[in-house]
């Protein structure tokens, strides 16, 4: 008798017949002798209305309070669920994160799981229940609400399987997969049948939406197989797991691309040391995630040092950095909201040659500016106009033939 972990998106549950649809499949694993543990995300766009709302009551919503309401969202799908399955003929008993002992750091809006004490789960399991817990949330050692941030719930479902032992941890989401790029933008993307943690992450931490990058963070740290698929069909989905083929594949994987991007340039930068801390650790202490990080060469010990950020944290950096640059009599602080990134991402391109020239080629052609780049040794990444995003990602496919079976 297996234990898996289910995890159910907001759009799979975004209503009363598809949270009966969704109470079928679970009954449906039950019935094959499974223990079975689900975790739920808020209702369709609950999350949204639920911090527009905030924002009409207050300009300055506090974050205890923000993370105490948002938290709801879930507690709403988990009893639903919970009620349906009850109403079908299964024991079913819904948790909060709190009550299924998932242990988080204080930082609002962006808690991470330092523990999961899933004893409460466990006891349940064993009187014959399914278990439905709320995710994208967890409580301090204060016993206040924290959340997980966007995807927290892919968090929750991955912790869990790691502390329950589950064989699988199974996401569904309105895809089918892991595609070679978005199949809402390219048509002909192809769904893989598996992918490797490491080719994952990168997709997942450079724009593929499919499945959060902490997600498959805690995956491969634990050897949790993640099955990522669709609660509208019955595909099989893609199996995210550490035992892909280790033979070498000349191949792009996949083509994942971002809209969330800012620049940053501080120019006319005093080429010393400190200069560079002086920046980064300010931001840091305001919660602000650096990407892209390029200095120019020096002249003249001068020197002009670019970043990027999420556009929702462009403000905030401005703020932090235009005191600093005056300090440190930079030129100018300047800013660039209408960027995105492009990547191609594979582990043939480790060790082989050409796949830089033949992207920078092909957006060339097509005559698209490439701002910045940065690179993994199995990934590339440039930063290039947001108007030319998703021209970039329709050449790029077609130009490493990534819908092509392999």
């Amino acid at each position: 008798m297996a234990l898996i972990v289910q995890k159910y998106g907001g759009t799979s549950v975004a209503g009363a017949e598809r949270i009966k649809n969704v109470a079928r499949r679970i009954a449906a694993a039950k019935d094959k002798g499974d223990r079975v543990v689900v975790v739920v995300s808020a209702m369709g766009d609950t999350t949204d209305e639920l911090i527009e709302l905030a924002y009409q009551v207050t300009e300055q919503p506090s974050g205890r309070e923000l993370d105490v309401l948002l938290s709801t969202g879930e507690i709403v799908s988990s009893t639903l669920l919970a009620m349906a399955l009850r109403d079908v003929g299964y024991e079913a008993i819904s948790l909060s994160g709190a009550q299924a002992g998932i242990r988080t750091d204080s930082a609002y809006s962006r808690a991470r799981i330092l523990k999961v004490e899933s004893q409460r789960v466990v006891k349940e399991l064993e009187k014959g229940k399914i278990v439905i817990v709320a995710g994208f949330q967890g409580i301090t050692g204060e016993m206040d609400i924290t959340t997980l941030g966007r995807g927290g719930s892919d968090t929750t479902a991955v912790a869990l399987a790691a502390s329950l032992g589950a064989e699988v941890c199974q996401i569904y989401t309105d895809v089918d997969g892991v595609h070679t790029a978005d199949p809402r933008l390219i048509p002909e993307a192809r769904r893989l049948d598996e992918i490797g943690y490491e080719e994952m992450l990168e997709l997942a931490t450079y724009g593929a939406k499919v499945v959060h990058p902490r997600a498959v963070e805690l995956g491969e740290l634990f050897s949790i197989p993640i099955q990522v698929a669709s609660s509208f069909s019955q595909n099989p989905g893609t199996l995210i797991h550490g035992g892909v083929s280790m033979e070498v594949r000349n191949k792009v994987r996949g083509i994942a691309y971002d809209l969330d991007v800012a620049k940053i340039t501080v120019v006319g930068v005093p080429d010393q040391p400190g200069i560079a801390a002086s920046i980064f650790q300010p931001l840091a202490k305001a919660g602000i995630s650096i990407d892209t990080i390029v200095q120019n060469a020096s002249i003249n010990k001068i020197t002009d040092l670019t970043f990027t950020v999420a556009k929702s944290d462009l403000a905030g950096a401005m703020r932090v950095v235009k005191p600093i640059a005056k300090s440190i009599r930079a030129r100018e602080c300047a800013s660039d909201a209408k960027l995105g990134k492009i990547s191609i991402i594979g582990t043939g391109m480790q060790n082989t040659p050409g796949f830089a020239a033949r992207m920078f080629d092909t957006l060339s052609q097509h005559n698209i500016n490439i701002q910045l780049i940065t690179t993994s040794e199995i990934r590339i990444t440039c930063i290039i106009d947001e108007a030319r995003v998703k021209d970039a990602v329709r050449a790029l496919h077609r130009a490493f033939e990534v819908e092509m079976e392999e």
